[in-house]
């Protein structure tokens, strides 16, 4: 059986986040982490948390963590509490970060996404998440509201990226050992 660790680096990039971004709400939390996702699996083929993005109307949206804030896992609700400020909801860290399971490569671009947003609001976010041609435009305008954003979508020409070929090879890969030795 193949383990990974994309629940606890899910858990840890929140802790992260919430601990080095101010204004970290739900929606600033979920344009962080499919930045950090998508820039990552541009690199190297593979995603740090594992969640599925779709295209709804305001952004990118990881569809099962968003429903689990309503009613928490224990795990999550021992590494977070959620504060509310009027309409905001705060995410606060209630644990430290564990960056254990996280590759260099990983930890990098987590620093990186906290820092260039570290003072933004989820407004000044909303901008960047919605250019065009990029992932959840593309999806939208092609797919309609609410369908599922292809990690493929983040290869691009650009020296930091994967070839096509690359990222799509190393994504069936992925898959082959998943489906031969199962997940855990």
């Amino acid at each position: 059986m193949i383990i990974t660790h994309h629940r606890e680096n899910l858990l840890n990039s929140i802790i992260y986040f919430a601990h080095n971004t101010k204004y970290c709400g739900k929606t600033k939390l979920m344009k962080l982490l499919f930045f950090l996702d998508f820039l990552h699996f541009k690199q190297t083929g593979k995603t740090v948390t594992g969640l599925n993005y779709f295209a709804w109307e305001r952004g990118p949206v990881p569809k099962d963590l968003f429903e689990e804030f309503e009613t928490m896992k224990p795990d999550l609700r021992s590494a977070i509490k959620i504060d509310r400020i009027g309409e905001f909801q705060k995410i606060v860290s209630k644990k430290r970060f564990e960056g254990k399971h996280f590759s260099d490569t990983e930890k990098e671009i987590l620093g990186k996404i906290a820092f260039i947003f570290k003072e933004a609001k989820t407004e000044e976010m909303v901008e960047i998440s919605h250019l065009k041609n990029e992932p959840w435009h593309k999806t939208l305008r092609e797919k309609g509201p609410f369908q599922h954003i292809d990690y493929m979508l983040a290869i691009d020409n650009m020296k930091d990226s994967l070839s096509y070929t690359e990222a799509r090879d190393r994504a069936e890969e992925i898959a082959e050992m998943h489906r031969i030795f199962g997940t855990k």
